[in-house]
This record gives C-alpha cells, structure tokens and sequence, in this order.
C-alpha cells in the first residue's frame, strides 16, 4: 500500500531504473546491462552449447543468453525436489525503433543520410526532430585468430536527425494531419555531401566486399573509432537509432519517469531486480524455481529463433528440470507434465493508463491510472490470458502483500492488442495471466509512467516469488 512505501525508496528505484532505461538503447544493451546486475549479485553464466548436467544445484542462481538479444535468469530453490514447478516473469527486451538497412549508404540532393528501416508498430511522427544517436552489435573480425567477435557499440552523440518539412511548404491538407512515409520521410541526415565526401574514399581502402561498398564510409569510421579498430575488421553489424535525451524523473513533484522504451524495459528492469532480491534472501525455503524470460521481437510478432514464439522456453524447463533430475537420461514425460501443471507464468507488458485528454478510449470501469497499483490485463477472446483462476492468484498475491491491483479490458469497440502471454501458454502449456504497469505515450519515441509503479512492480513480483506456491496449493484442481 501507499503507507508501506517511503518517498525515498520510491524515488531512489526511479532513479536506478532512469539509469538502466538510458543505458539500454536496444535488446542487446538491454540483455548486456540485465547480466552486469544479476553477475554482481552471483549468478553463474551458462553455455547453452553445454549440458547443464552436473552444473546446476538446489540454492544455485544462474543465466544465459540467446542471440545476447534474449536473456534466460534462473534462481533455484533450496528445498527444490525434482518435478517441483517454475515461477515465471516473461517479458520483451524490443521496442519500436528505426533499425539501419543492410545498405545503410543514401544520398540525395547533397545530403548524406542513413537507409532505415521501421521496427514494429511506432508512432513515427514521434522520431522527428529528436537528436539521434546509434547502437548495437557488431561482428569484428580478430585476425589474430581468425575468429569474429560479437562487439556492442553505443555511439552516444547526436549523430542523426530525422526534420519535419517546415509549416511553409505544407498545404492547407497537410497541415491538418501529419502523414508519416516510412520509406521516403524518415531517413535520418547524418550530414551534407560537400563536407563528408572529401575523405570517404579514404575510409575504406583495398579490396571492398559488397557489403562494405554499401555502407556509409563515415558511419565505418564512426563504429570503427568507437571500437578502437580497423574499417576492414567489421564484418557485419546490426543497428539501431534511437534518442539520446537520457530518462529523467518529471512532473511538479517529480512522480512521473520520462523515458524512451518504458514498453517494455521497465518490466526487464523490475523482473530482474525481483529475481535478484529472492536470490538473495527467498532460497532457503523456497522449493521451486524463480525465473524470468526476456525475450526479443515481441514488437513484431515473436516468430523467430529466439522470441516467445520460439523453443527458447520450453526448453529451458526442460533442460533446467532435466539437469536436476537424479537420472536425466530417465526423465519421463509424466515428471514433465507434472512440472508444467505446478508452474506458473506472469507475462508482464506495459498497460494502457486512462489519457485525460482521451478519456473516451477506455471503459470508465476499467481504467487504470498511473500511480496506483499494477494492471490486471483481461479479455474474453484471449487476447491476453486472464482468466477466473489466473486472475484470482495475482489478486490474492496482491492481496498477502497489501499491494493495490487495478483492472482493464479494453471496450468492445476498440481494437485490443496482446502480448507474449497466449503465445507462452499455447506452446508450452503453462497456466498464464497478464498484468503491466500503466503508462502513456506507448510506442512513441519518448513514453511516461508513475514511479510509484516500479515500486508496485517490483513488490508484486517480490510477493509471487515468495509466496505463489502457498496460494496455489490451496486451490482444488
């Protein structure tokens, strides 16, 4: 409850979290930033080419990564008996962005610009006139060994820009509606071609391959300085844009968290900063497993290797309840199917807070406003995967740790959108429910949330590790 929280330990996990939000410009700073955290408090790196046979043990805390872009964190129980269950956090590590094209080289009317491409459904208009910067992985080639080595590299300055057309040039029609082409009105200029193409030739000497002649000379320089290493030695990389005005706290007592990626690092924040506090101080009588799952490409449907729509988390119970077992050459499918009956999923994504200035979007009824407790997402046609069940053990978890839990549905007469939970609870089988802190601005370049919520968030997960296996076992059936 509001009583239980002080000013200061509210503002204090703001403040933590803006810097977490600011470092983590893309999935793969997101992950890497998520395994300084959990390796400082003693969990142990995995090798997923590696059995986990004879590596984990009941007390251990452990992760691994898959692509660096989908993060896996695990905490065992101390009393855990073979066949026992899973609680889970699953989340998303992506959010809306302009990811640079294979052919990052565009020149038009003496302006040097980046080709890019729109990830995910954003509210592009929200991209222009923002300072950009640029972040990602790199493949670098090592000479030394002839390996390639997988780099992240954050160029911090504002190097980009995508400009809106000024109010002169528009028609009466334009004005009154600001219509984004993706491919043609959101190519960032990075610089004019007067001063850049003095020295491009320069950049990237010898024998070019297709892929380097494609690429921006002046942007391989920039990656290459960055990395302290040669034009010649990036192989291949994967980039993104995105702003460079840092997360700040805001609002007249400063109750608000302004941030780009709130959707959905503020979940990747909480849930890790949950598991780690229980690894710390809830395995001694725990006899189940804690774990989050951050997945990447959630913004675009989870289909790939390593989204939600992948293998990635039914096989980390298998190969986690495997590694466990006495004979895990001898695990049947009964002890399995035993395991996914005991286990449990919070998918966690952002929610939609009541907008004053839009108030008629949501159902009076279910509108959630920022500040106020954790939202429990529902829909009939399962959008997402409440139901009187799942429902009922978030509410009574809640309820343990007098913390406030508030309610949505969209109406009938809007579009509802989903998240990882019916994906998850259809592939592996494990009972699913939706909740999310309330924010605005979702998807926008820049999003807003309460602060009070990371709180909540946080005590909310907190609670469910510690405490979902009482209430599930007081439930028949």
């Amino acid at each position: 409850s509001e009583e239980t929280m002080t000013d200061f330990s509210v503002q204090e996990l703001a403040e933590k979290a803006c810097e977490f939000l600011s470092d983590s410009t893309d999935p793969f700073h997101a992950v890497d930033n998520s395994v300084a955290k959990l390796e400082a408090a003693g969990f142990v790196r995995l090798r997923k080419r590696e059995p986990f046979t004879g590596k984990l043990v009941p007390g251990g805390k452990y992760y691994y990564t898959v692509n660096h872009s989908t993060l896996v964190a695990f905490a065992v129980g101390s009393k855990y008996v073979a066949g026992n269950g899973f609680k889970i956090i699953g989340g998303h590590t992506d959010s809306p962005n302009l990811k640079v094209k294979p052919i990052s080289k565009k020149t038009q009317h003496g302006f040097v610009q980046l080709g890019v491409e729109c990830y995910g459904g954003g509210l592009w208009h929200t991209w222009f006139d923002r300072d950009l910067g640029l972040s990602g992985r790199v493949l670098v080639r090592n000479k030394a060994n002839d390996k390639i080595q997988q780099k992240l590299v954050k160029l911090s300055d504002p190097i980009a820009r995508v400009s809106t057309l000024c109010i002169h040039l528009q028609s009466p029609e334009e004005r009154k509606q600001f219509k984004v082409n993706k491919e043609t009105h959101t190519a960032p200029i990075i610089g004019t071609k007067t001063l850049l193409e003095r020295g491009a030739q320069e950049q990237i000497s010898g024998g070019c391959t297709d892929w380097e002649e494609g690429q921006e000379p002046f942007l391989m320089k920039a990656v290459a300085q960055k990395l302290d290493i040669s034009i010649d030695d990036i192989a291949e990389f994967e980039l993104n844009l995105y702003d460079v005005q840092p997360a700040a706290l805001g609002g007249i007592n400063k109750e608000f968290l302004y941030s780009a990626r709130l959707d959905n690092l503020a979940t990747v924040f909480c849930a890790t900063e949950a598991l780690i506090a229980h690894s710390i101080s809830g395995l001694e009588d725990d006899a189940d497993i804690s774990l989050i799952a951050m997945f990447d490409h959630e913004e675009i449907g989870s289909q790939s290797h390593h989204g939600a729509g992948s293998p990635v988390m039914a096989e980390a119970v298998r190969r986690i309840l495997s590694a466990l077992t006495d004979h895990p050459e001898m695990l049947s499918p009964d002890l399995h199917s035993s395991c996914i009956r005991k286990s449990f999923v919070f998918s966690v994504d952002m929610a939609h807070s009541i907008h004053p200035n839009y108030a008629s979007k949501h159902e009076l009824a279910h509108a959630p406003v920022m500040n106020r407790g954790v939202v429990l997402k529902s829909n009939s046609n399962q959008r997402y995967t409440t139901n009187s069940v799942t429902g009922f053990i978030v509410r009574e978890i809640a309820r343990k740790a007098d913390l406030p839990i508030q309610e949505f549905v969209v109406k009938n007469d809007c579009a509802c959108g989903t998240t990882i939970g019916p994906i998850i609870s259809e592939r592996v089988g494990i009972r699913t429910v939706d909740v999310g802190m309330p924010q605005l601005s979702m998807h926008s370049c820049r999003e807003v949330m309460g602060i009070a919520d990371l709180t909540y968030g946080l005590e909310l997960f907190k609670a469910y590790f510690a405490n979902f296996r009482s209430i599930d076992d007081q439930l028949e059936g």
